[in-house]
């Protein structure tokens, strides 16, 4: 389990969407905090690149995947490899383009990536996954054994933090913060475990940052009979 998160956080949530641009298409603004002044690499892993082409090859064609290059235009022409660097701004640019191009709002298109991200990674890191018995237990362990673990492997990272105001069998409350504003992310990851593990189980995401991402409550709940 550690190993997952590991490289989530490596390969995500350190570099992801941390640069400062505005997207007016269709009144949508990304939030200033965007630019939050994190000193660090400019760049973001290939496999980051690599799977969001893949989710929007398989949910909006080959034909979207050519306009989104098309533009942003990056220098290598979308020649991404999993193990390379890239700059993260291409991902940014890619994000607010698919959401004009499918009338979707950027936190909708960032929560179905969070899905997607998921599943990618329960596949890559099966039996890691099977150490949880359950979505609950999974998501509860974020903080008090995950990030202890991701941090022994990468002492540098800048990790959000959870507090869980609630933790039953049936149900968790866990409170989302961060300097980058990728709630709806972290929502979709949520969403993506409790499909994995086919626990009957809603969640609900509450902002608590002002629109800007940084903040939210996200209460799982068992699915209303």
């Amino acid at each position: 389990m550690r190993m997952l998160w590991a490289a989530f956080y490596s390969f995500v949530h350190i570099s992801l969407l941390r640069a400062a641009l505005t997207f007016t298409g269709n009144n949508r603004r990304v939030p200033a905090c965007w630019n939050d002044g994190v000193a660090g690499s400019p760049h973001m892993k290939g496999i980051v690149f690599t799977e969001f082409f893949d989710m929007v090859e398989q949910q909006h064609g080959l034909a979207t995947v050519e306009r989104l290059l098309e533009a942003v235009r990056p220098e290598n022409a979308g020649a991404y490899t999993a193990v390379g660097n890239y700059d993260h701004m291409e991902m940014v640019g890619y994000v607010g383009a698919l959401a004009r191009s499918a009338d979707q709002s950027m936190d909708a298109i960032l929560t179905g990536f969070g899905e997607h991200l998921f599943g990618v990674f329960v596949r890559r890191f099966p039996d890691l996954i099977r150490s949880a018995n359950s979505a609950i237990e999974f998501l509860a362990a974020i903080e008090s054994s995950i990030h202890v673990e991701v941090l022994k492997l990468y002492p540098d990272a800048e990790l959000p933090r959870f507090e869980y105001a609630l933790r039953e069998a049936d149900r968790l409350s866990m409170v989302y913060r961060s300097r980058r504003p990728l709630a709806p992310f972290a929502h979709g990851l949520i969403r993506g475990c409790i499909a994995h593990f086919g626990d009957p189980l809603d969640v609900r995401m509450r902002d608590l940052s002002d629109g800007q991402g940084t903040a939210a409550q996200f209460d799982i709940l068992p699915v209303a009979a």
